[in-house]
This record gives structure tokens, C-alpha cells and sequence, in this order.
């Protein structure tokens, strides 16, 4: 398929970080759109003479008139032909556009409208080669250890009836009914319900009055519906329960010997069972420390910068962020509505909130761009195809993937991704790692002590050692 016309374009600096891209889409390509909507018109026309559906572009022309078509032609043609300018003039775009489009064009002439819009700032490059970085040094102390065995113990422990008053971590085996103004209500009743004290399995207040019940006594148990429960039909309402306790259980811990180890893991003894989690733990903390030592180069060479970045600019990040941290959550079945509204948040606030690291990222971004051309790097074939292999998949061709975007403009884009990721791997090799105070250190020692990722689920994930590229904020 051949490509497209080329739409020329002229970029002319504004204030504030923003550009002005003087669009000119050629006459053919406005007369294609021009016939295509015609056609479509066509559909629906009925004319004396041609069947419905084909009566030729330039009857429709003349029946419905060229500034009708025109208009339906553009609404049909701006989408693709602002997205191509934007291609063309090379920019990278930070927030929504505004586009600015005179009378449309006559017969035989082009089309020009113009897009004003916010781009990456500038950045005026300070040392960026031979920085002094921090660089910890990884550590796995025996209580990491320890913790990892104990929640091990924890997911093999048993459960054992015992004859005695239950208290803090024991588990009951209940029977119970609630009733509000005395009558029973949906949802209120269970049997054979195991209750562990000392948690909040049920409604606030539940647990704590069964401590101290034994098997075999019945207890009555008051408590109010918070406010804000699912069921609104019993938000806020007092409600009485009548719960029998049918056992006692104590949670009993395996011994920790070698037993523990051969029966419940591929080693034959607690010792090796213990190098093996301190292996598994150094190299997650390995993988932390060079995360870190990655980010902190490149947060030095942007210290070292000079770069300003507007208040508009930075507020129009977050929103694209925030925006896509809501196709996320649609993507995997989540109203976002509903999430912040858990969260206690709106959505204004939430987008507040990820200004710091809009700003960050813009300036990260910016010292990136400054080094790549500074150091005027370059892409070959081999890097372009190798980063294409995963999204060709499997069965894929890198090769073809690249042809076809580049007969959509768009290898300039990828081209640009990869200079920024060379520049700033160049920043990091160039680093000198220097010991990291007794803070980084400790951080480094424990992979659950690091401050963890948002996503959707509520999960932190843990770092995976790769250098922050722009491209880490895409879907």
C-alpha cells in the first residue's frame, strides 16, 4: 500500500514551552477525503438514474454542494491529519492541543491549519559524564532471613481444638444470627464460620467481644454497620447477633528443624533451606541497589542542568498521567470513579498529587534529549529491529513491523525512544559509584523496605533493575 501524501510542516517556538505547527495537507490528499465523502453520501442518495449507492462523487457534489461534502470530509480527515503533522514536525506533545483551522480550502487549493501545543522543555546540560553517585551496597541481615522462614512457618500452620477461653490469635468455630428491631435480615447469618480474634474479619467491634468465650457458650454481641457499608441497607444500623462457639482452635506452628526444611522444600536441611532464601534475598536487593544507582545518576546530571519547566506544562503531564492510570483501571474492569472515591480523593486532587513526579519526569526527559543530541547519538537497523521484536510477538516479523511504520512516519518516534534510553544508559556507565550512606544501605538490604510502585491491584512491584526510559510511562 503506498503511503500517504506528506503534510509539511513548519515549527515555530513560542514562550513557555509551547510550539506553533503550521500544517499544509497538498490538494490531492483533501480531494481524496473530499471524494470519500462524497461516496458516503452516495449511500444514501437516490437520483433518477443510478442505483442507490452509486451515484458518482461528482453528482453529489452538485446535488448536496462542495461545502457540505467539504465539512464532512474534514471531520473524516483532521484526526489523521493533525496526528501526521505531529509526526512530521518531530515534536514531542505535553497536554491537549489547540488547533486553529480557516475557511476550508477551494478547489485545487491545500489545506493549512496550525496546532498550538506544550512540548518537553529544554534542558542546558551541566556535568553529565564522572558524576560521584551513591551506590549501596547490598546487604541481607539475619532478621530478613528470619522473617521469610516465620511467614513459611505461618502458611504451613495447623489448627487444633483446644478445651480453654480463646484469646488474641486464636480461631473460633461459630454459629451466628443477627437480627435489627428484631427482625432477621439478608446476609445475617452463617454456620460452621471461622472467626480469627485479635482481626477484623467481620464488623468493627465483632471479635473483640467473643475474647475470652469458650466452646459450648453462647454469646450476644452489639454492633453498629459503619456508615459507609456496601449494603446500604444496613449502613449505620445497630444490630444484634446471636453467635454459638462451637470450638476453640489454637494455630500451631511447625518446629523449625530439618524436617521442616526436607518436608516443605527442595532442601534437606534448615541451614540450606536459610542460604537458599538469602540468595533469593541478596539478588533482589542487588537488583534494588542498581535501580537506585540508575536513578540517581540520572537525578544527578539533572540536578547539574538548568531547566525550567512551566506551571501549565507540569499540570498537563499529570493529567495525561492520571489519564492513564484511568485506562488502566477500566482495562482491568475498575471504575475510576469508584477507586478514587475508596481512595477519599477526587479526581483534581489525584492529578494534584502527581505533579512532583510529572515535573521529575519532564525533567529527566529533557536532560535525556539534551545528552542524546549532545553526544549525537545515533540508531542503527539492528537496534530497531531488536526493539521491535517483542511487540511483533513470537510468530512476528520485526521487519515488517518496522516497513509499516515507517510508511506511517512513525520510526522517528522510535528512533527518538531509543536515543533517549542510549543517553541515559551513557549516563550511568560514565557514573562513579561511591559508598552510599547507612540509609541507602539498609534500604538496599531489605527489597521490602524501598518505597513501592502504585498499580491498580494495590501491589508493589518489585524493581526490575532497567534504567527509566520515557517510554516507561506508556501503556
Amino acid at each position: 500500500m503506498a503511503a500517504p501524501p506528506e503534510i509539511k510542516t513548519e515549527v515555530t517556538d513560542l514562550a513557555e514551552s509551547k510550539v506553533k505547527i503550521a500544517a499544509t495537507v497538498p490538494p490531492t490528499e483533501v480531494d481524496r477525503l473530499l471524494q470519500s465523502a462524497a461516496r458516503s453520501f452516495a449511500r444514501e442518495m437516490k437520483v433518477p438514474g443510478f442505483r442507490k449507492g452509486k451515484v458518482p462523487p461528482q453528482i453529489v457534489l452538485q446535488r448536496i454542494g462542495r461545502e457540505a461534502v467539504m465539512e464532512e470530509a474534514l471531520r473524516e480527515g483532521l484526526p489523521e491529519w493533525y496526528e501526521r503533522a505531529l509526526i512530521s514536525s518531530g515534536v514531542a506533545p505535553v497536554g491537549d492541543p489547540q488547533l486553529d483551522m480557516p475557511e476550508p480550502p477551494a478547489e485545487g487549493d491545500p489545506l493549512e491549519f496550525t496546532i498550538e501545543v506544550g512540548v518537553r522543555p529544554s534542558a542546558q546540560l551541566g556535568e553529565y559524564r564522572g558524576i560521584d553517585v551513591p551506590r549501596p551496597e547490598p546487604e541481607v541481615p539475619a532478621e530478613a532471613i528470619d522473617a521469610q522462614v516465620e511467614r513459611m512457618r505461618e502458611s504451613l500452620a495447623g489448627l487444633e481444638a483446644v478445651e480453654r477461653a480463646a484469646g488474641d490469635g486464636d480461631f473460633l468455630l461459630i454459629d451466628y444470627a443477627g437480627e435489627i428491631d428484631g427482625e432477621p435480615f439478608e446476609g445475617g447469618a452463617s454456620t460452621d464460620f471461622l472467626l480469627e480474634l485479635g482481626t477484623d474479619t467481620l464488623i468493627e467491634g465483632f471479635n473483640e467481644q467473643l475474647t475470652g468465650a469458650e466452646a459450648g457458650e453462647t454469646r450476644t454481641v452489639e454492633v453498629t454497620f459503619p456508615e459507609d457499608y456496601h449494603a446500604e441497607h444496613l449502613s449505620g444500623r445497630d444490630a444484634s447477633f446471636e453467635v454459638a462457639v462451637k470450638e476453640v482452635r489454637e494455630k500451631r506452628l511447625p518446629d523449625l528443624d530439618d524436617d521442616f526444611a526436607a518436608d516443605n522444600s527442595d532442601f534437606d536441611s534448615l541451614e540450606e533451606l536459610r542460604a537458599d532464601i538469602e540468595s533469593r534475598l541478596l539478588h533482589q536487593a542487588e537488583h534494588q541497589a542498581e535501580h537506585e544507582f540508575q536513578d540517581a545518576a540520572l537525578d544527578a546530571a539533572v540536578a547539574n542542568a538548568e531547566i525550567e519547566v512551566p506551571e501549565e506544562i507540569v499540570q498537563a503531564r499529570a493529567l495525561e498521567m492520571w489519564e492513564r492510570v484511568e485506562r488502566t483501571l477500566q482495562q482491568r474492569g475498575m471504575d475510576p470513579a469508584m477507586y478514587l472515591q475508596m481512595q477519599g480523593k477526587e479526581r483534581d486532587e489525584a492529578i494534584a498529587e502527581s505533579r512532583g513526579e510529572a515535573e521529575a519526569g519532564l525533567k529527566r526527559e529533557a536532560v535525556l534529549a539534551a545528552v542524546a543530541a549532545a553526544e549525537d547519538i545515533e540508531v542503527s537497523e539492528e537496534e530497531l529491529l531488536e526493539a521491535l521484536a517483542p511487540p511483533a510477538g513470537e510468530k512476528g516479523k520485526p521487519e515488517k513491523l518496522l516497513k509499516r511504520i515507517r510508511s506511517e512516519g512513525r520510526d522517528q518516534l522510535l528512533v527518538e525512544e531509543i536515543r533517549m534510553r542510549k543517553a541515559g544508559e551513557l549516563i550511568v556507565a560514565e557514573a562513579n559509584p561511591v559508598p552510599a550512606g547507612d540509609d541507602a544501605a539498609a534500604s538496599a538490604s531489605d527489597p521490602e523496605s524501598g518505597e513501592k510502585l502504585w498499580t491498580p491491584e494495590g501491589e508493589g512491584k518489585a524493581p526490575t533493575g532497567e534504567l527509566w526510559t520515557p517510554g516507561d510511562e506508556k501503556d
